[in-house]
């Protein structure tokens, strides 16, 4: 028997995916649980649909996210900090900070977007990856300078 998995089902499959069961596996357990459905015209017909529908979404949220990524990209941002001899600095210059100039700058972006292994304790400039979506990232030019 044809069914449509209607969500993901241990050693079967994921959500979406047209697979051919037992009979009785599929009449007694997966239906009426709501596992599953029948692979009927109309139900295969619906399913395409709603997958056309939800790649044409993540294209969407896909450009979207490339546009964010190039307008990181294209915006440099300042911090101004105290430094001492050999231009290194009281403190550090971590991920919040820069968070917050992009910010400053009219890009929202979250703390934990801004992948910065370790703090910066030095002038200077530096390229730091920015996470937007899975699949895109920025680089944002951050110069710290002495205040």
């Amino acid at each position: 028997m044809k069914i449509i998995l209607q969500a993901d089902v241990d050693n079967l499959g994921s959500t979406g995916e047209v697979k051919d069961v037992a009979s009785g596996y599929a009449r007694n357990y997966l239906l009426p649980r709501g596992l599953a459905l029948l692979a009927d015209e109309r139900n295969v017909r619906q399913l395409q649909h709603l997958q056309r529908m939800a790649s044409a979404q993540n294209a969407k949220l896909i450009a979207a996210a490339q546009a964010l990524a190039d307008k990181i990209a294209k915006t440099p941002v300042s911090i101004k900090r105290q430094a001492g001899e050999g231009d290194k600095l009281f403190g550090s210059v971590s991920n919040i900070d820069i968070a917050e100039a992009l910010t400053a700058a009219g890009i929202p972006v979250d703390r934990k977007a801004v992948d910065l292994t370790e703090p910066i304790r030095n002038i200077g400039v530096f390229q730091v990856p920015v996470k937007v979506m899975r699949g895109v990232d920025a680089q944002v030019k951050v110069y710290v300078i002495r205040s």
